[in-house]
């Protein structure tokens, strides 16, 4: 069975800022080839709640499994990985190129705290699913205050 790698942290390193961001994705509309970065894309995600899990579904078609990884705090979740481009047919003339390649990143924060010993992934027909387990809140209990007794 093939693993899709997880890796647990309490920060995550970089985090581009959303001037770039907002940059990138106005000239990417005019250029799809465009990238302030290193070749990057943003593979569309939902995530959505249960009584008990948060699911986040990303869609990474055409990523090879082996180039997926998930890093999981308690408080977020960063998707990371590589889809590698398509050979280019020698002699064509590309009308339209909309399919992104190179590495892409996400870091989702969550609605809820999260217990980092209950994740599971799957990936199959061009979706990673990451389901988390919410963290049990605690129940208050009610303690009795005494009064002191003088000795």
């Amino acid at each position: 069975m093939d693993y899709i790698k997880i890796r647990f942290s309490n920060e995550f390193e970089k985090v581009q800022s959303k001037v770039e961001s907002s940059i990138e994705d106005i000239f990417r509309s005019i250029n799809p080839l465009f990238s302030l970065d290193e070749r990057t894309w943003k593979p569309p995600m939902d995530i959505y709640e249960t009584t008990d899990n948060i699911i986040i579904r990303a869609e990474v078609a055409g990523v090879d499994k082996d180039m997926l990884e998930v890093e999981i705090s308690s408080r977020a979740v960063k998707i990371f990985g590589t889809r590698r481009e398509l050979p280019r047919s020698a002699g064509a003339t590309y009308r339209l190129a909309e399919i992104q390649y190179g590495n892409f990143e996400r870091i989702l924060y969550l609605p809820a705290l999260i217990d980092t010993e209950n994740v599971s992934t799957s990936y199959a027909n061009g979706f990673l699913e990451v389901r988390l387990a919410k963290q049990k809140t605690e129940k208050a209990y009610k303690i009795p205050v005494s009064s002191k007794k003088n000795d």
